[in-house]
């Protein structure tokens, strides 16, 4: 819809709603929800537009419009709690705003995004009010026992999905569900992988799809970056990824990767060191997985950001070079 489409069509509902008080009416009339209990999810991205139109599609409100321009003139738009909630009363427009304001949910949500790495995830893990957060005072060899693996470090061990909990619910058990569904989900694609790859196991392959992850945000390259490191590590040349290294440096990193930081070794530094890093560096996404048991066939040793998401892979140094002085330089 057009902008100055919007516009006028939100002047004409100010208009009708502005004389008698009419959008003060409106927040206190009981709305005819039917059939009662309903269930609605409010899921990750949802805003006040889109939250108005669903409810209006599934029957709870009448007018999508009406309702989104009393929580637009409340303030609602940036405090809706996501989750499953069951209406099982009538309630009015303002009643049901605060019901997404104070978090009535049957089932909470928490989102475990890719790429993103372990401390990321503990941040997330004790921001989430409804969630007990167990793991809070355990190391991560206890946390990783408390849910049953056998490993002791937990980096890109987590499936990346929305995981949906009830209230006060311990967090382990949604650690438990998402270090499970990322052990079927490796180990499914393992079965199925391209013949004559150099993992040794399915951990090995996890590691790279966390770095393919972390190299590259547009998803028909992931399988040419897996085919460019895997290349180099049958050559035996280092990888030299700059995600390794700033998962290194860990806190220390500032948001500015400096000549310095390459040239210091550590574990994760693949400037300074052969072969994979220890350990994943992020959780990778299942098409980060599926890209490093299934590269793609490639002569590319080098590749350079173009600066848009996307890469120029090079064969040679030579032409690397060129790359790299165009786009980088």
């Amino acid at each position: 819809m057009k902008t100055w489409i919007k516009r006028l069509l939100l002047l004409t509902i100010m208009a009708a709603l502005a004389g008698g008080g009419g959008l003060a009416w409106y927040a206190t009339q009981l709305l005819h929800i039917e059939p009662l209990p309903k269930s609605l999810n409010v899921t990750p991205g949802t805003n006040l537009r889109s939250l108005s139109t669903m409810l209006e599609r599934e029957g709870v409100i009448g007018n999508a419009p009406v309702f989104w321009l009393l929580g637009r003139a409340l303030g609602k738009g940036s405090k809706l709690k996501l989750g499953v909630y069951t209406l099982d009363k009538p309630l009015t427009p303002l009643g049901l705003y605060d019901v997404f304001e104070r978090g009535e949910v049957s089932q909470a949500i928490i989102q475990f995004i890719e790429g993103k790495n372990w401390r990321e995830v503990r941040a997330t893990l004790a921001e989430q009010p409804l969630l007990k957060n167990d793991s809070a005072a355990m190391s991560d060899a206890e946390l990783m026992s408390a849910i049953g693996a056998e490993e002791s470090h937990p980096e890109g061990l987590l499936f990346p999905d929305t995981y949906f909990y009830a209230p006060h619910t311990s967090d382990l058990d949604v650690l438990r569900r998402a270090y499970r569904l990322q052990r079927d989900k490796l180990q499914a694609a393992w079965e199925m992988r391209a013949p004559g790859l150099p993992y040794r196991t399915p951990y090995e392959a996890l590691i790279m799809a966390s770095i393919v992850e972390k190299e590259t945000g547009a998803a028909f390259e992931r399988p040419q970056i897996a085919g460019v490191f895997l290349n180099r590590l049958r050559l035996g040349m280092r990888l030299q990824t700059d995600p390794t290294v700033i998962y290194g440096l860990g806190e220390r990193y500032d948001g500015n990767l400096r000549r310095v930081d390459l040239q210091t070794d550590t574990p994760y530094n693949t400037y300074t060191r052969a072969g994979l890093p220890p350990t994943p560096i992020a959780m990778p996404s299942e098409a980060s997985i599926l890209a490093a048991l299934h590269p793609d066939k490639t002569d590319a040793l080098y590749f350079v950001s173009r600066k848009n998401g996307t890469h120029v892979f090079s064969s040679t140094l030579e032409a690397h070079n060129r790359a790299v002085n165009r786009y980088q330089r």
